[in-house]
């Protein structure tokens, strides 16, 4: 594909490969796996503050060094290991958000034992199916919704945090809960028929 001549999302520009990979490929398509979700989650709460190209940079580091977001192992992290994380080069090393890292695994499996799947738990939020928008450009695309306001509410009150409204709904953008491609970006009908 040539990047010059194909229409794309003006957030993931023309130059970086890595963003223009994402965004062809990832961004939009609808998630439906439990630890897949987890660790959207966890890298969208990773993000805040930075652009997401860092952590899309990052992000292999990350799997390696949480244990490939296995909840139940990141849920019994200690001192040790957070002073440990502190020092890995390959992640943001910021110690509110490795703690938020912990408390998210936890409020995962507390979740997974008293709801069932965190998937379906996080679909309800969408009614089970993506939602379709239609916008035209980029300014017209929000930062937040009511569905989003809805689940920042709901994880935070099972101890998430990292998970304000607006990075809520960066999350739900980039597993496909929205539809949130411009109508003239290539990607937005092929997300759409994948949300049938």
């Amino acid at each position: 594909m040539n990047n010059e001549t194909i229409n794309r999302c003006g957030w993931c520009g023309t130059t970086d490969q890595l963003y223009i990979d994402y965004h062809d490929q990832e961004w939009g398509v609808p998630i439906y796996d439990d630890k897949l979700l987890f660790a959207k989650l966890i890298l969208d709460g990773a993000q805040a503050g930075l652009s997401w190209i860092t952590i899309l940079r990052k992000r292999e580091n990350y799997w390696n060094a949480f244990d490939q977001f296995e909840a139940e192992k990141i849920a019994r992290y200690d001192e040790a290991k957070v002073a440990e994380l502190l020092q890995n080069p390959g992640i943001v090393r910021n110690k509110l958000k490795i703690n938020a890292t912990i408390k998210n695994a936890k409020g995962y499996l507390d979740i997974m034992e008293k709801e069932g799947p965190f998937s379906t738990f996080l679909w309800d939020f969408v009614d089970g199916k993506p939602i379709q928008n239609s916008w035209k450009t980029l300014s017209e695309v929000p930062t937040e919704t009511e569905q989003s306001r809805a689940m920042s509410k709901a994880l935070k009150k099972r101890g998430f945090s990292f998970v304000g409204p607006t990075i809520v709904y960066a999350f739900m953008q980039a597993v496909g809960m929205v539809n949130d491609h411009v109508t003239t970006c290539f990607r937005y009908e092929e997300c759409r028929l994948m949300a049938k």
